[in-house]
């Protein structure tokens, strides 16, 4: 990790003996050099000593000069973002129940799969967080406000039923109603607590408001949608006996996410979905940090220290 930043830059001065310690050695070494071709050896004790291995020597002094560096930056206190857990969030859960998601491209379908991996993402959740269930298909409701108590989503997820028509705009809108019941931090009431959204749909819009608008909203609120294009090109549902295309909309989804500030990822299996969850539970439960890595440049000081003192034992054993 490269710093962005030093605690105390004023020590960085000590770099200066770096140069200067690299020039004295490439003097030592040719003036060695010089003597060897001057035939000032001991009486041919050259001959009778093993040769040692330059790239050894090379790299012991490589080696103990990285160390060098490394440990003036740990002495400069480096400083860079890191992912640090966030302690208080409120997280919004809106999964699509249009017919479509009975679709069997994703076994057993669409519907049951996305159930049990929304179940592992809650679970995912820090127990600070503030969770919040939402479902639309023609309409949308929120079916859980936001609570620290996950296991009434999870439970809520699992009584989810299927429902004719899509409105992800309707959906967005109502996502943003259930953010703005989150209950306050008791010791911090005037402290609001980031939001956002993860939306899984596998469809396009066909009713309700406009998602455009829904998104829009959410980025003038400043609360991301992480979207989740659902299922295959190939995803079919039976109507009146006859097979019915339900291929995913990724433009739509992709114009959320782009339009919120969020992201958009793909999905077109069980696995798959779990690991995009993965990904936004990651995303959602951090945020960056500026702490100082002093540590992080001291271990590397002493790796190459390590690499130094192993190149100069190799040496040494070659020594009479």
């Amino acid at each position: 990790m490269i710093p962005d930043g030093f605690l105390r830059p004023e020590r960085l001065w000590w770099l200066m003996l770096i140069p200067l310690l690299i020039g004295l050695y490439l003097f030592l070494l040719q003036r060695r050099r010089n003597r060897a071709r001057g035939g000032s050896s001991i009486a041919g004790l050259d001959k009778v000593l093993p040769k040692q291995q330059s790239w050894k020597r090379h790299a012991a002094v490589a080696a103990a000069i990285l160390s060098l560096a490394s440990l003036n930056f740990a002495f400069a206190q480096p400083k860079g973002e890191v992912d640090v857990p966030k302690e208080r969030a409120t997280i919004v859960l809106a999964l699509d129940v249009s017919r479509s998601m009975l679709a069997t491209d994703v076994l057993p379908n669409r519907m049951e799969a996305a159930k049990t991996a929304a179940v592992e993402f809650v679970n995912m959740m820090p127990a600070g967080f503030n969770v919040a269930l939402v479902r639309f298909a023609g309409s949308s409701a929120v079916v859980v406000p936001p609570t620290s108590d996950h296991a009434v989503v999870t439970g809520a997820i699992q009584n989810l039923q299927v429902a004719p028509s899509t409105a992800i705009g309707d959906g967005i809108f109502s996502s943003l109603d259930a953010i703005a019941q989150a209950p306050a931090d008791p010791n911090n009431p005037d402290d609001i607590a980031p939001g956002a959204i993860v939306l899984l749909s596998d469809g396009s819009t066909n009713s309700g408001r406009p998602s455009e608008d829904g998104a829009r909203e959410a980025k003038k609120q400043g609360i991301p949608i992480y979207t989740i294009a659902y299922g295959t090109d190939y995803g079919y549902v039976e109507s009146n006996g006859q097979r019915q295309p339900v291929p995913v909309n990724h433009y739509e989804l992709e114009q959320i996410a782009k339009l919120s500030g969020g992201h958009k990822f793909s999905a077109g299996s069980s696995d798959e979905l779990k690991q995009v969850y993965q990904a936004i539970a990651h995303e959602v439960g951090t945020t960056k940090k500026a702490q100082e890595i002093t540590e992080l440049y001291a271990g590397i000081a002493l790796f190459f220290a390590v690499v130094a003192a192993l190149a100069m034992a190799s040496l040494a054993a070659r020594w009479p």
